[in-house]
Order: structure tokens, then sequence, then C-alpha cells
């Protein structure tokens, strides 16, 4: 009778843990789940803080350098057009003045740096994507590792007594297989 006592008791105590663990197992994925949807929400607003910032900086610099070239065959045309000396006189000034600040510019950028500007926003936009699509796939790893603990036998028992549920992984939206565009109207 004693022995059985003791087999019974060490029975419960073995259960007790089990639940204990099984439990705070439940408690722990729930929270890598919500953790991980937290980076998910940290790499979205990277890009929404970044990704404005930088398309107005090449912005700023296409329009720029659109604008000093802009005024150098402006400048050329008029030039080209003028028929007195007083009018080539002002035109060649014009050309002058145009080409001083594209050597300003040139001296503080030996190369001019749209093109570079622009690919430095392209990796910067990719970079950005990867990212998110990094941890949306981590966000769905432990979501999965977490559901696994809610539905297996006999983890399911506890996680219907304790309120656990299932939670759903991220999805794409509708039409999310199409890239955004990315437009950079320098006429603004």
């Amino acid at each position: 009778m004693k022995k059985a006592l003791l087999v019974i008791g060490g029975i419960a105590i073995l259960l007790f843990l089990w639940v204990i663990s099984a439990y705070n197992g439940l408690v722990t994925g729930n929270q890598r789940v919500d953790q991980q949807w937290a980076q998910v929400e940290t790499q979205y607003q990277r890009r929404f803080d970044l990704i404005p910032n930088l398309v107005e900086s090449v912005k700023g610099v296409l329009k720029q350098e659109q604008t000093i070239f802009k005024d150098i065959a402006d400048a050329r045309s008029r030039y080209a057009g003028a028929n007195t000396v007083d009018e080539k006189s002002t035109a060649a000034t014009g050309v002058e003045s145009a080409l001083g600040r594209l050597l300003v510019i040139m001296e503080n950028y030996p190369v001019l740096k749209s093109d570079t500007t622009v690919v430095r926003l392209m990796d910067e936009l990719a970079g950005t994507e990867n990212r998110i699509a990094v941890e949306r796939k981590r966000f769905n790893d432990l979501v999965s590792e977490y559901n696994l603990l809610v539905i297996r036998f006999p983890g399911s028992i506890l996680a219907n007594i304790f309120g656990f549920k299932q939670r759903q992984f991220f999805q794409a939206q509708e039409g999310a297989q199409t890239a955004p565009a990315v437009k950079l109207d320098i006429t603004n």
C-alpha cells in the first residue's frame, strides 16, 4: 500500500512537472511569436522612415544636377541664338555662371552622384524589403513551432484548458506579387 501511494505520488509529481513545463512552453512560444511580430513591425517602421527620406534625397541630387545641366544647355542655346555682342556677352556670362556652379559641385563631389545615389536608393530599397522578408519568415517559423505545441497531443489538452489558440501565419495580401512602383518625379 505504501509503495502504491509512493508510485501514485511520484506519477502525480511527474504529471504536475509536465503540466508546468508544457504550460511554460506554450507561454514562451506565444511570447516568441509576439516578439518576432514586433521585429516585423520594426522593419516596417524602418521602411516608412527610410524610404521617403532616401527618395527625397535622390530627387534633390537629381534636381540639382538637372538644373545645372539645363542651365548650361539654355545658356549655350542663348549664345548660339545671340545676334549682338551684348546678347552674346550676356549668354556667355550665363554659360560661365552655370559652368562655375558645375565646377563647384564637381570640386565638392568629384563624380556627379546621380547614378550612385540612385543605385544607393535601389540598394536600400532592396535591403529593406529583404529585411522585412527575413523577419516575416522568422515570424512564420515561430508561428509554426508554436502551433505545433498547441495542436500536438498531449499539449493540445493543456492548450485548450488554458486558452492557447493557434496563431495566424503572415500571408501576403492580394496583389503583393506585383512590385511597388518607385516614382522619382523631379519636376515637383
